[in-house]
């Protein structure tokens, strides 16, 4: 029997009716259990504790690390929305109790330690900078616990032998490794008789939020595929791992990408569009596990296989994907040289110190290029920093967009020169082009504004829709 360990993301989360009748009460050969599901925080609750992730807009934890007495009233709203999700979910007013009593014990406790932290921090031989790691951390498990709480005790209710697994410590004296926190949670399930339903936040000495961010759940649902020796991993998603971006492109031109191998999964994880957060990839790889990418409003429907074997038949591009908003960091020295290296390492260290996100970078015997992601501050703040540090260079910025032709195995050049030869018939003329060694990528800059006329233009030249196309969920 298939050993499974299952992850479901946040907007099918929020999608809880769907969640229930299309993976919970849906096993595969009618066998209920063998399957541990790690579940992530309801949509947009993790955004209102800590910061939006696609703006910036500060949650909970951004308000306590600005010294902003708003916090408690954003802490407030966070536990209103909680509270209305647990009222949709659970029509009996018991168990509706119970899960209001959950989540009112766990907002409670956070607002008296974050009000103890701030008191402390009043005093000069303490800072609040030392203690905002740790704040990060406990304000994440929140949402996690929420919504695995909530799980587990609606599928007892409907009486399945479901587990509420808390790896989030919250009652813990003292931390440990993550697989020491997996393995001790795992010694006394059973999972061939009862259903582990787990927070996507777990515990850890390491500090999951501080070595992985954003993508510490797919972490803990790695961790555990690996420790607990699982069969397969499934990722269960709002929509299918497509030719390219349905809301651009279409909903009926993509076609589903049916297998592929981690490094096409590396490839767009590079661009912000995660399959699956890289770390948590080189695990499943590692241990030989394969990961399945399910589309949670079709579940008849098989998905995407990812495997660390997979070698396609035929040279062929899979998917056009891409990154708006890329600020393009260039700096021209004459003087640099010979001296690249010294100026490349100075530059990342400004990078690394404004936590912004190096998506490429390119450089020749004079200048280079550093393509960057993140906020509006912290890119001006890098492009202030590199302009004191240098104060002889040529120092520009600029928004533009990234777009990779990505697959398994192809011809690089072949793909580079129909890319731009597409682009162009547009009236797209791309900033710059990169052709992969690998073979696995190629990818055109160009201006932020083309970015949708681009992927469709290239999304056409490289896709056949003879095939029937994926009913893509747009959420």
């Amino acid at each position: 029997m298939t050993y499974t360990v299952e992850k479901i993301g946040g907007t099918s989360m929020t999608a809880f009716d769907a969640v229930l009748d299309n993976i919970l009460l849906r096993p595969e050969e009618d066998a209920m259990y063998n399957r541990v599901f790690v579940v992530s925080a309801y949509g947009g609750i993790t955004d209102a504790l800590l910061e939006c992730k696609k703006t910036s807009k500060p949650g909970v934890y951004q308000l306590v690390a600005q010294r902003d007495d708003g916090w408690q009233q954003a802490l407030d709203y966070v536990e209103q929305r909680m509270l209305l999700t647990n009222e949709n979910i659970f029509a009996d007013p018991m168990n509706r109790l119970r899960a209001d009593k959950f989540i009112r014990s766990r907002i409670s406790e956070a607002k008296v330690c974050i009000s103890n932290i701030l008191d402390t921090c009043q005093y000069g031989q303490f800072s609040l900078r030392h203690y905002l790691p740790q704040v990060r951390e406990f304000l994440s498990s929140i949402g996690e616990a929420h919504s695995a709480y909530n799980t587990a005790l609606k599928l007892k209710n409907m009486g399945i032998n479901a587990r509420f697994v808390d790896l989030s410590g919250w009652n813990s004296e003292s931390p440990v490794s993550l697989d020491e926190n997996i393995l001790s949670a795992f010694a006394d399930i059973d999972v061939s008789q009862e259903m582990p339903i787990v927070t996507g936040y777990a515990s850890c000495k390491e500090g999951l939020m501080s070595t992985f961010d954003r993508g510490y759940s797919e972490m803990t649902f790695s961790r555990i595929a690996s420790l607990t020796g699982a069969d397969l991993a499934i990722i269960h998603k709002e929509y299918h791992l497509s030719s390219a971006d349905p809301r651009i492109v279409g909903a009926d031109k993509v076609l589903p990408i049916g297998k592929t191998n981690y490094d096409v999964a590396d490839q767009l994880a590079n661009l912000g569009m995660e399959a699956i957060h890289p770390n948590a990839a080189a695990g499943l790889r590692e241990a030989g596990i394969e990961l399945q990418i399910k589309n949670t409003f079709e579940p008849e429907h098989v998905g995407t296989l990812i495997s660390g074997e997979f070698r396609p038949t035929r040279d062929k591009v899979e998917i056009i994907a891409g990154k708006e908003k890329v600020f393009a960091l260039h700096l021209f020295d004459q003087a640099i040289v010979g001296c690249v290296d010294n100026v490349s390492y100075e530059l990342m260290e400004i990078i690394s110190d404004e936590r912004v996100r190096l998506v490429g970078k390119e450089m020749n015997a004079n200048s280079m290029t550093y393509y960057l992601a993140g906020s509006t501050g912290a890119l001006n703040k890098v492009l202030y920093k590199t302009e004191k540090r240098f104060p002889t260079a040529e120092i520009k910025g600029r928004m533009v967009a990234l777009i990779s032709a990505i697959g398994s195995q192809f011809d690089t050049n072949k793909a580079l020169a129909q890319g731009i030869l597409a682009l162009m018939d547009k009236g797209i003329t791309p900033i710059a082009v990169h052709s992969s060694v690998r073979n696995v990528n190629v990818q055109f800059v160009i201006s932020d504004e083309d970015y949708h006329p681009s992927i469709c233009a290239l999304h056409d030249e490289f896709f056949d829709r003879v095939t029937e196309p994926a009913k893509a969920h747009v959420a």
